[in-house]
């Protein structure tokens, strides 16, 4: 099975769309999904995610089932730098997070005092207990750190979705903390992320990565990827600092 991990286009966070940027991109992004032969479609409540998946359904004449938990993974916290706003759980400075070692580790990460008591653990377990209760009906059923091959096949699904949830459903299926993933790696918008199951013995699978972040479909039609998913590469750049 293929799972294709979608992010929405440039985002207008204000009205919960896309940008005129963002809509350009989602068409891009429409022309490259519509030559898969997609099996299944999955789409956050989420507008913006929404706006994007719309592209690609109408160019399909297809449908997406909006699933609650592919919401993005919004859950607030007061961060250390700034502890009289509440933040998204995820979004920390580089000098703050990385000193807890706690953080590096897959069952120990929430257990820092600034995810006490925020419900971040709680909805980190709803969200990868939904997840694997959906790859569960397409025939790979969770046990322990694999899945447990129930109807082997070559379907292809796609999560239309966010950047925080994704890389939640990432360390999920690679058993590591998803402060490393939240950190570490950076999906621009309407980005492809590509995933594919190997049973290398009968009736056991993992999930492997082809492809993060893949932008192959706008540089094909000379749009540049949005900066929104990134910060600043010198503080002195006029680029988001936070």
């Amino acid at each position: 099975m293929k799972l294709l991990i979608i992010r929405h286009g440039d985002p207008d966070y204000k009205n919960d769309t896309l940008t005129e940027k963002g809509w350009r991109e989602a068409e891009c992004l429409a022309e490259m999904l519509s030559k898969h032969d997609i099996t299944a479609l999955y789409m956050s409540p989420l507008g913006r995610a929404k706006d994007t998946a719309s592209v690609t359904l109408k160019k399909m004449g297809r449908d997406a089932e909006v699933m609650p938990w592919l919401r993005e993974f919004d859950t607030r916290i007061s961060r250390p730098d700034d502890p009289e706003k509440p933040r998204i759980s995820w979004d920390w400075l580089p000098q703050d997070w990385t000193v807890d070692p706690r953080m590096y580790q897959a069952d120990h990460w929430y257990e820092n005092e600034h995810f006490a008591d925020s419900g971040v653990f709680e909805e980190y377990t709803h969200v990868t207990e939904q997840f694997d209760e959906l790859l569960a009906r397409h025939g790979y059923r969770r046990e322990g750190g694999y899945y447990r091959v129930e109807r082997p096949n070559h379907d292809t699904i796609a999560l239309f979705c966010h950047f925080g949830v994704e890389s939640v459903l990432l360390s999920h299926l690679w058993g590591v903390s998803p402060m490393v993933v939240w950190h570490g790696l950076c999906a621009q918008p309407s980005s492809v992320t590509t995933l594919v199951t190997e049973e290398r013995r009968e009736g056991i699978a993992s999930f492997r990565m082809l492809s993060f972040g893949e932008t192959t479909h706008l540089y094909t039609h000379n749009e540049e990827p949005s900066f929104a998913a990134r910060f600043c590469e010198c503080y002195t750049d006029d680029t988001r600092h936070d």
